[in-house]
């Protein structure tokens, strides 16, 4: 994440400091940080955490090299710090971080060596512990503009026995350019944050209580209530945050958890790229993920019933069917996918129509895209639920119905995917519906019923599938012609099945297309039969099962969509343009 996380204070002496801040570089280290030895012990420290490697290196200077390098470095002088002010010490090049997976450095030291970042933090530094500051003094705020970065900020106090009013100010700020990103990563930035301070809070209020158990300030301050303050503290008005906290490896913990906070931020969101307007299937997605937050935002606890097992619910039908393989647009559905495909039995269509037979998979297609139930009965569920991963492929996600195992007959209204166990007892009407297809997983009576396709596939070698619907298919029917260019795809051996998958989405855009001007044709519209003939026609749709197709995906139009054509047919300029 291109942003700088920065510890500053509220001194009492100087007013507002930056004491410790850690940037990201992309570029060769800036001078100063390239080379050095540990304090004290002369040789590197190098500890890997996270894909992180850490170099915490000090390098001793010359008189003239520390000359040379308060000249050139845009932060404050010696004479205008104080120990409250300062957190490395004269020389210190700061520490380095290096990110073996992408390159990336985090460097951290006192100030930002490049003037202008110096004149951004400073300036975000002054404005959280001065104007931009929430109620109580203590907690997040964001400020920021375009010209000097956008802030996250969040103030608090640190326990100090000496300090006026037993405690001193400080805040943690996050500066970056991007005020969507910051505002998105504010919910991820306050808890990794407030754990920072809490922990520095703790190791404060330990010697704040040792000290006042020892020597209590309160009564002695008492007794010289009317001597001037600022002439009484001796000298201690100046502590630093390690005195304050008892900790002598403060600092390089403080870079390892800003060098951590910047790559974990940066790595939880990413951008993607979209190009042209977004697919029905997004649509339908983000559709899909609304309702579900809104849904579990109105759950109550108390007032939700009790379901039994054998009666899967609609909405873990909809949880299953909204994530797709071509996009996942929640973490929950990629972590499902992979777990799903490491127990996948069919891995593709062409590995199904190998499996089930040429004659059998183009029935069993014909009813998916035409919008009727399918149902497969077995006792294995993770082969069902990876047949539907398969087929559900053909259809648009707004058109995908599954209950993936039940204990019972579903009607078709609620699913038009539909796993059951083999001894649920199927209404008759559905088994001599033209409406319905049923596939049977049947224990195979030898292990050679079919040949070996693949070197791993002797589980499928179990098994008999015996596909029966009450219309069938015959073989000399033409068929939808989706059907009939997938088909041809993927008996096509020279296409791999990446590259099957691609010509899919391809046909399902088309199709879609094709859906929406029906749509807006025949429903926005309201245009005569003849008139829609004519369209069916040019659309290249114009045969029976090409037509019931086109009917039945638009049931998958987005919501979106639908609105936004019946709200341009309302409004009067589009009404006066079509007069």
């Amino acid at each position: 994440m291109n942003a700088i996380v920065a510890l500053c204070h509220f001194c009492e002496l100087h007013g507002p400091r930056t004491l410790f801040c850690t940037e990201v570089l992309h570029s060769p280290l800036p001078q100063g940080a390239s080379s050095g030895d540990i304090a004290g012990q002369n040789e590197q420290a190098e500890e890997e955490e996270g894909g992180i490697q850490m170099s915490s290196r000090i390098r001793s200077h010359s008189p003239a090299e520390g000359a040379s390098a308060d000249s050139s470095s845009p932060g404050p002088k010696k004479s205008d710090m104080c120990e409250g002010c300062r957190s490395l010490a004269g020389g210190h090049p700061g520490f380095v971080s290096h990110d073996k997976e992408t390159s990336i450095k985090y460097v951290s030291h006192q100030h930002p060596n490049h003037p202008q970042l110096f004149s951004i933090v400073r300036q975000a530094c002054v404005r959280s512990l001065s104007c931009e500051v929430c109620p109580g003094r203590e907690g997040p705020i964001f400020f920021g503009d375009e010209q000097h970065g956008f802030v996250f900020s969040h103030t608090f106090f640190i326990k100090d026995s000496l300090a006026r009013g037993f405690q001193r100010w400080y805040s943690i700020i996050t500066i970056m350019m991007d005020r969507i990103y910051l505002i998105n990563s504010w919910p991820f930035l306050l808890g990794k944050i407030r754990g920072i301070i809490d922990e520095l809070q703790g190791k404060a209020l330990k010697v704040f209580e040792a000290e006042q158990y020892g020597c209590p300030q309160r009564a002695q301050r008492m007794n010289t209530a009317f001597t001037p303050f600022l002439h009484q503290r001796n000298g201690n008005a100046a502590r630093s945050l390690t005195s304050l906290t008892n900790d002598e490896n403060l600092w390089a913990c403080l870079h390892t958890s800003f060098a951590w906070l910047l790559k974990a931020c940066g790595s939880r969101l990413t951008e993607k790229l979209l190009e042209g307007a977004p697919t029905e299937d997004t649509l339908v997605q983000m559709e899909k993920l609304a309702d579900l937050k809104e849904e579990s935002e109105g759950w109550d606890g108390s007032e939700e019933e009790e379901k039994p097992s054998s009666q899967p619910d609609a909405v873990e039908g909809q949880e299953l069917s909204k994530c797709s393989p071509e996009t996942s647009l929640m973490p929950d559905c990629s972590s499902w996918n992979v777990a799903h495909r490491r127990l996948s039995v069919f891995r593709s269509l062409r590995h199904m129509r190998q499996v089930l037979g040429a004659s059998a998979f183009r029935m069993l297609a014909w009813h998916v895209l035409m919008g009727n139930q399918v149902i497969w009965k077995a006792r294995d569920m993770d082969l069902v639920q990876s047949a539907f991963d398969v087929l559900r492929t053909m259809l648009p996600v707004g058109c995908v119905r599954i209950i993936p195992y039940s204990d019972q007959y579903e009607e078709a209204y609620r699913c038009n995917f539909l796993g059951l166990s083999p001894h649920v007892q199927i209404p008759s009407h559905i088994l001599s519906s033209e409406f319905a297809v049923l596939v049977e997983v049947r224990s195979a009576t030898r292990s050679s019923l079919y040949p070996t396709l693949f070197d791993d596939e002797q589980s499928l070698n179990k098994y008999e599938f015996v596909v029966t619907s009450g219309s069938p298919v015959a073989a000399d029917r033409v068929g939808p012609t989706i059907l009939n260019k997938i088909e041809a795809a993927l008996t096509n051996q020279n296409l791999s099945v990446d590259v099957v998958d691609q010509c899919l989405v391809c046909l399902k855009e088309e199709w879609m297309n094709k859906v929406k001007v029906l749509f807006k044709f025949t429903k926005v519209d309201s245009r005569p039969k003849e008139d829609t003939q004519k369209l069916l026609s040019i659309l290249g749709a114009a045969e029976e099962d090409n037509v019931k197709l086109l009917k039945f995906w638009m049931t998958g139009l987005s919501k979106t969509y639908k609105s936004h054509l019946m709200s341009t047919v309302r409004s009067p300029t589009s009404s006066e343009s079509r007069n």
